[in-house]
């Protein structure tokens, strides 16, 4: 079903503008080859309310989501607009337990990459061994696998794992979640942390020594990234919003624009 078939509707700006960025991150994960068929999801918080947020519908390709094909739902699974589409379940679970708990993240970014899920499967977990990896040193919180997350009992569990602070959790044998104040923030973070976790996995594979890194300078690293001053533009008070203007570059073709249709 084309998006132009659903009904018009009148959305503030700001929610506008979470609604296209959000499409354009749906866009962005498939683009880099970071989806699993219609599974996974993302979700990002209408901005003036409180326990509302925005996700994808259940069986349409990532590739495809527009602003308008959003699905808005409360923390309680009440779907808040009319539309033909229902949402994933265990996509619900998490990014419902994310949202009640933790009110700095505007978007919820959730992927079973291989490398992803292969770095949540081993017992070390993510390791200091490469520069991009070095930006979520003593900065990552894990939460054991419970199987597929339909019990929405372990929403407390995975709050509690998550704690008040952490931007990057990983489930065991499971994937990855990244939190962002923006929804720019929560890709790029995904984004660098899935290269950490490919990178790590070639290493590994290399049956070579890792060269270590002094505890100090990957402290100094993650901090470096956290301050986002290397990387702010003059005036702007967003650090990623230079390369999060150049990856919206990537969607321009040969995919249609993630905006709402006319």
């Amino acid at each position: 079903m084309l998006m132009q078939d659903l009904p018009p509707k009148t959305y503030s700006d700001a929610e506008r503008q979470v609604r296209e960025d959000l499409a354009a991150a749906y866009r962005l994960v498939a683009h880099y080859g970071m989806e699993d068929s219609i599974y996974t999801h993302i979700s990002a918080r209408v901005p003036g309310t409180e326990g509302e947020f925005l996700i994808n519908p259940f069986g349409m390709l990532f590739r495809d989501i527009t602003a308008s094909s959003l699905v808005k739902i409360d923390t309680e699974g009440r779907i808040l607009e009319p539309s033909p589409y229902d949402v994933n379940p265990a996509g619900f679970t998490i990014h419902s337990a994310v949202h009640m708990a933790r009110h700095d993240a505007m978007c919820v970014l959730h992927t079973h990459t291989v490398a992803g899920v292969a770095v949540s499967s081993l017992a070390c977990g993510l390791q200091p061994c490469n520069q991009w990896a070095l930006q979520f040193h003593n900065r990552v919180v894990y939460h054991d696998f419970e199987g597929i997350a339909l019990d929405h009992g372990e929403r407390e569990r995975l709050i509690a794992d998550l704690g008040p602070t952490a931007r990057v959790l990983i489930l065991r044998n499971h994937g990855l979640i990244t939190l962002g104040r923006t929804v720019a923030e929560a890709f790029i973070l995904m984004h660098n942390l899935e290269r950490a976790c490919r990178v790590q996995l070639a290493i590994q594979a290399s049956g070579q020594p890792i060269h270590p890194v002094p505890e100090e300078v990957c402290e100094l690293t993650a901090r470096q990234y956290e301050s986002g001053d290397s990387n702010r533009l003059p005036g702007a008070a967003d650090p990623d919003a230079r390369e999060w203007r150049a990856l919206l570059q990537r969607l321009e073709q040969p995919a249609p624009t993630a905006s709402f249709r006319d």
